[in-house]
């Protein structure tokens, strides 16, 4: 099933606040902190991510889900949101698929790693995300939901983003000066 995800991240200071205050907004909690391992798929010559799309593999806890993003015909490259039409389905073998994948040309071009913790009121989500490279989280939903959300979370403006995983990570890494090739829990020791 295909359709448009609209969402924005932030960095998240202190994830206990977060989750008090999300409890006080009217979240439930409808995840636990569950390993979520991320595979993005590419040509050689790195097509999609050219196209700015993206084909992943996800295993999320015991399911495993494979998703196709690329940018809406209306892309407005400036907006507030980060839009992307997202076409996704659960499968039973992830690692099968990735064999199919590679079998048809392409290959595993990044792999990214999280503890992900997932929220939802009556209209979005909001999930928390331990990365690597530091406490993120996402709000997921219609603009005028996430709007409103982030007003009452009190974050301003600038501190909403629209990076994916990947560019967060190469910003850090040009950051750092890490040789790192993949945000991932084994190749980046803890952050302190």
């Amino acid at each position: 099933m295909s359709a448009v995800e609209i969402e924005v991240k932030f960095r998240v200071a202190d994830g206990p606040a977060l989750e008090r205050k999300l409890d006080e907004l009217g979240f439930r909690q409808i995840t636990p902190r569950t390993f979520e391992k991320n595979v993005l798929f590419d040509t050689p010559d790195r097509a999609l991510r050219a196209l700015q799309s993206i084909l992943r593999v996800r295993q999320y806890g015991e399911r495993w889900v494979v998703t196709h993003k690329c940018l809406p015909k209306d892309n407005d490259p400036t907006g507030r949101h980060k839009r992307r039409v997202e076409t996704e389905t659960e499968v039973k073998d992830g690692e099968a698929m990735a064999t199919i994948f590679t079998q048809l040309g392409y290959s595993s071009a990044f792999t990214y790693e999280k503890w992900r913790t997932e929220y939802a009121d009556h209209e979005g989500h909001c999930v928390i995300d331990e990365t690597p490279i530091g406490l993120f989280a996402e709000l997921e939903g219609p603009e005028e939901w996430i709007d409103t959300i982030s007003r009452k979370l009190k974050l301003e403006p600038s501190e909403l983003i629209t990076l994916s995983y990947g560019r967060l990570f190469e910003e850090w890494r040009a950051a750092t000066g890490s040789a790192a090739t993949d945000l991932t829990f084994a190749a980046i020791p803890r952050q302190s």
